[in-house]
């Protein structure tokens, strides 16, 4: 089965589990979604994510959900890049997610960073999702 948008499905399946309560969830595994799962767990979204090989070139990923005093930590997370429309941002262009209170993540030339990361490195990239 072949998916047209891989890391959005993955943002989905975060969603879908965080609404339904779940401690953790499984998602196929790729080089962007680990790097964009390391940028959630740099910015505190969630506990951390574990890779396991399915099968010889199968692997899963294993993310480990976080809620904060019953709640989720992550209240809304959207794609904002899709395969069909491209958004690409100077970094002086970058608008603040919830007036700071959200993060932006984002591919660059120096990996994928949030967009506090991306303002200190002072590099703009292409806007995967938004997380709030």
């Amino acid at each position: 089965m072949s998916l047209s948008d891989p890391l959005g499905d993955m943002l989905t399946r975060i969603r879908n589990a965080q609404r339904a309560r779940h401690n953790s969830c499984v998602a196929p595994a790729s080089s962007l979604r680990v790097n964009v799962l390391e940028a959630l767990q740099r910015e505190g979204y969630i506990r951390g994510y574990k890779r396991e090989e399915v099968r010889k070139g199968i692997a899963q990923l294993h993310i480990e959900l976080k809620y904060a005093e019953g709640e989720p930590v992550i209240r809304e997370i959207q794609r904002v890049s899709r395969p069909g429309r491209r958004v690409y941002s100077k970094i002086k262009e970058l608008p603040r997610v919830r007036a700071g209170l959200g993060v932006s993540i984002l591919s660059t030339p120096r990996g994928v960073l949030s967009d506090v990361e991306a303002r200190a490195a002072n590099v703009g990239g292409e806007v995967l999702c938004r997380v709030f």
